[in-house]
């Protein structure tokens, strides 16, 4: 232990290249907490959907959206989301979930919705993938 300091200032960069995978895996371990927006397992997501009508949102690009959703998901691109807020506005207090292809996108979106007031947002943990590997079921085509 006395011989760390030697071991640092002969291997700066090394040593620079540890705290730096050290910092990103903290970042992937809790950086989801540190987002605001809760996060949801699908059978979650299940629950919010029947019992407080919340409605799921799908970031994803229209064509992946018609190749398969979570039933009676509304699509709406991440980049148009600013624009469409007041679709979003009547789904205020029963709940608003996001959903993308892997959780990263909805997150983000997320966290600007909460910026505008929103309480009840809600995301997809791992997104339509988790979904998928849970079995549970996708409907295809537009609504």
């Amino acid at each position: 232990m006395e011989r760390l300091p030697e071991f640092v200032g002969n291997h700066l960069f090394l040593f620079s290249l540890l705290v730096s995978i050290l910092m990103l895996l903290i970042w992937n371990l809790y950086g989801d907490m540190l987002s605001g927006a809760k996060l949801l397992l699908p059978d979650e997501v299940t629950r919010l959907i029947n019992r407080e009508d919340a409605k799921v949102v799908d970031l994803r690009a229209q064509t992946d959206f018609e190749k398969g959703h979570i039933i009676d998901a509304i699509n709406i691109s991440a980049d148009q989301i600013s624009g469409q807020l007041d679709k979003l506005k009547k789904h205020k207090e029963s709940g608003i979930i996001f959903c993308c292809a892997s959780g990263a996108v909805s997150t983000k979106e997320a966290r600007k919705l909460m910026n505008e007031g929103y309480e009840k947002v809600y995301t997809l943990k791992g997104g339509i993938l988790s979904w998928q590997s849970a079995n549970l079921p996708l409907t295809k085509g537009l609504k």
